[in-house]
This record gives structure tokens, sequence and C-alpha cells, in this order.
């Protein structure tokens, strides 16, 4: 879809890059020709997927980063930088998820979501402005549809990807003028692992729901990450992409059976 050396010479940094819409991001991004920096907390995972993208022939490094920690922050785009050179893309994908209802969220709950999806983008954006030091970049941020909508069982992570999005639209506003552009790409019914009851084989039936009429592909989302990055968007920032099939078009008569917060939340419970 896009241009194999559109990214050569350049460096994206991605968090939570070792699964998910993570990988499928850094897929797309390499396959472009950049150098992909994979970082998170599980680098056995990431040692991994970077060894298999270099059998595609693709560019990539692990790197261990917890980005709730702003000090781990600066450490690990340091080592990214001495490792594979100056970071020109950045996409923020690193975040946590659990149904459970708002009145049974712990403190500690409440944190462990909204520390990694809305602190640690933060972190990751001010440390990769640092870093350009007055040169071009580009931001992308992974959102969710639930931003606007709200999703019982989600306060937590609704209200963080709600963060996540006003601080894409702030950070455009300010840094703009230096040539860095903030994107966000809202992401809508995607089918993967990670979630909790997840079926493969109920994974397209569910979606019919879906003006599209089927489920959204990790490919897609890669290339729209790659694209919001590339010098085919340059001039497009303080934008929230979505990237649904049209989910939000839905009305009442063609939306699947409702699930309540308390059969969400057994479901993760087990």
């Amino acid at each position: 879809m896009l241009p194999a050396d559109m990214f050569a010479g350049q460096v994206a940094l991605i968090t939570g890059g070792g699964s998910g819409t993570g990988l499928a991001m850094a897929e797309a991004f390499a396959r472009c020709g950049a150098t992909v920096a994979l970082v998170g907390r599980d680098i056995e995972r990431l040692t991994q997927v970077s060894e298999r993208l270099g059998r595609q022939g693709l560019s990539a490094v692990p790197i261990a980063l917890d980005v709730r920690e702003p000090e781990r922050v600066c450490d690990a785009f340091e080592r990214v930088e001495q490792t594979v050179g100056p970071i020109t893309i950045l996409a923020n994908n690193a975040g946590a998820n659990f149904p459970l209802l708002a009145e049974r969220i712990s403190p500690n709950a409440w944190r462990a979501v909204t520390r990694i999806a809305l602190d640690g983008t933060f972190f990751c954006c001010q440390e990769f402005f640092r870093r350009l030091d007055g040169r071009p970049g580009a931001i992308v941020n992974n959102l969710a549809s639930y931003v606007w909508l709200g999703l019982p069982g989600d306060a937590h992570a609704a209200a963080a990807k709600a963060g996540q999005m006003n601080l894409t639209l702030t950070l455009a506003a300010e840094w703009g003028r230096l040539g860095v552009r903030v994107n966000g790409l809202v992401i809508g019914n995607y089918p993967h692992a990670g979630i909790p009851g997840y079926d493969p084989d109920k994974a397209g039936p569910r979606a019919i729901s879906i003006p599209a009429r089927r489920p959204l592909r990790a490919q897609e989302i890669g290339r729209a990450a790659a694209f919001l990055c590339s010098p085919y968007a340059r001039h497009i920032t303080g934008t929230n992409l979505v990237i649904d099939g049209g989910d939000w078009l839905r009305r009442d008569v063609l939306k699947p059976v409702f699930v309540s917060p308390c059969d969400r939340e057994n479901l993760w419970m087990g």
C-alpha cells in the first residue's frame, strides 16, 4: 500500500510492540523501511518478535521498558538511540484493561490501567519531543471508540483513553509549529486473543452487526498508523482517524445482543 522505502533511515519506537495492535504497527513501519524499536515489559516476547521480523528481512530491536516510570522511559529512549539512531516516529500502543464494575474498581486497579495508558503515553511523548530537539517527527496514539460513548464495565480504560484523545489534540496544537505531528487512531471492533473470552470461531459472526459486515484486521490498523506518520499525511495533525467499519453508525436494530457489565466481569474473572 505504501512505498517500501518510505521510512528508510528512520527509527520508529512502538510501545507494547510485542503483540496485537502494537505488533501490527511494528510490521507496517518495518515494511516501509523503518528500523523498529519494540518496547515493553515482556522482553522475552519482544525478542521473539524481533527475531521473527528479522527472518523476514525487517529491522527490529527489543528494549525492556515500563512506560509508567519516566526515568525508565528516558533510559529506554537513550538505549534505542545508542543502538539504532535517533527516533523520528513514536507509536503509543501500550495499554491494560480488564472489565470491572465501576463500584468494584480499587485504587490499585484504577491506577494499573490509567498509569499505563495515560501517564505512559504522556511520558513517552514528552521524552520523544525533547530528543527531537527541533527536528520534525510524528506520533500516533492508539485510542478506542468508547472515548465518546463510554463502556459499562470499563470506566478506568474509557477514562484513560479519553485522556489520551485530549492529550493528542493538545500536543498537536502545541508542537505543530515545530513540525511535530500528533494523531490518534480510534480502533473499533478488533477480535483478538487478548480479549477475555475470545473465540476465533465466533469473531466473524459477531462482527455482522458492523456496517462493514466483518471484523477489523490487524494489518489495517498497522497500515493506517503508517499512513498517519508518513509524508502523505504531512498536513494532518490533531486528527483522530476512526477505523471501525462504521461501527459508530449502528442503530439498536443492528446491534448484537447486549452483554451486561456483570456478565462481562464474570467472563473476565472466570
